[in-house]
């Protein structure tokens, strides 16, 4: 295949999610995979009682910006001499399972290269990907030979692209550290606040929060907001949010730690039936929770964030990326800050 037959095969397979979602359907392949579809993104929940159907639905309603053409062929642009190999590599890529289809920037960088997918899926998420990695082969039938998904172990692979946990990072440092590599572990968003924010940027603010029930790196852990900050406007924007708590997965990391909070006599506690926050300069807060911190200048938000950029995936703020998009990365937005395109360019 081409670049271009492979951008147009993602384009296509764009069309057909949104078709999907939608539920109107046009595209012949859309009427074959419609009732495989309802199916998967309704069991999804049974294997993950965090994966429930507004989830999975926003969860592929965010990849639809990233498969059509101008956007593909912007992304692609600068790789094309790379992106036509007489021996492709194959590379593995083992996907977490926190939120729906977190594995696809991955699969959709490796495809579009011309290069081969040996995958495995979380037993968190193993419908979503198969699913949309079937239709991608009823597209562009040629994709058959490049796409392997498999629960045993790894076998005659060139690279790996590995996410989890920064316990799981010990085991994937053990296992494929003698292969070209990226490995991904824990990372948490935050928030800059300067108390101007409106009714509506604090809101969006909520969506970065909340979106994925804030499983996600890209969901906002951690306020930094400006000494003596008042958060009743902000407990009032978020409000219209609170159906996170009808989740039971959601409301039992809520009410634990709550209680465990209370137990423990912590201060500054402040809580508003669906959402505790908590003074402590962590990034990453526990479900049903988050933290903050007071600041005096913005030269000492500065060195807070370089002191964690280990820790950050993103910076939410007037000055930084806007309210509301933190889950609605970019092709070139890539997790850990770690460009996957240079990466499979580099392969020898």
């Amino acid at each position: 295949m081409t670049p271009d037959e492979r951008i147009h095969a993602f384009t296509e397979l764009g069309e057909i999610l949104n078709e999907l979602l939608r539920g109107e359907l046009h595209h012949p392949l859309s009427n074959k995979f419609k009732e495989r579809f309802d199916t998967d993104t309704e069991v999804a929940f049974h294997h993950n009682g965090w994966f429930d159907k507004p989830s999975v639905d926003k969860a592929l309603t965010h990849l639809l910006p990233w498969l059509s053409t101008d956007a593909l062929k912007a992304w692609t642009s600068p790789y094309l001499e790379t992106f036509s190999p007489e021996s492709p590599k194959t590379i593995g890529i083992i996907m977490a399972g926190n939120i729906p289809l977190v594995g696809f920037h991955d699969l959709l960088s490796v495809l579009i290269s011309g290069n081969r997918v040996m995958g495995k899926t979380s037993s968190k998420d193993p419908l979503l990907p198969k699913l949309v990695l079937d239709i991608l082969k009823a597209i562009e039938p040629r994709f058959t030979d490049f796409i392997e998904l498999t629960n045993d172990r790894f076998s005659a692979i060139d690279a790996v692209i590995a996410t989890g946990s920064n316990n799981s990072m010990r085991y994937f440092e053990h296992y494929f550290g003698k292969y070209p590599h990226i490995l991904r572990g824990n990372r948490n968003s935050i928030a800059v606040l300067n108390g101007s924010e409106t009714k509506e940027e604090l809101k969006a603010l909520g969506e970065d929060i909340f979106t994925f029930y804030g499983l996600g790196c890209r969901n906002v852990t951690n306020l930094i907001v400006p000494s003596g900050y008042d958060f009743s406007n902000f407990f009032e924007a978020i409000e219209p949010l609170n159906a996170v708590i009808q989740n039971k997965k959601y409301a039992n990391n809520y009410e634990y730690n709550r209680t465990v909070w209370l137990l423990n006599s912590e201060q500054g506690l402040l809580d508003n039936n669906f959402l505790i926050i908590k003074p402590q300069e962590t990034i990453g807060s526990p479900i049903g929770t988050l933290f903050y911190q007071f600041y005096d200048s913005s030269s000492e938000v500065a060195d807070m964030i370089h002191r964690e950029d280990r820790n950050i995936q993103c910076v939410v703020g007037k000055e930084y990326l806007p309210f509301g998009v933190a889950q609605q990365p970019g092709l070139e937005d890539y997790a850990d800050k770690v460009n996957v395109l240079d990466f499979i360019s580099s392969l020898d």
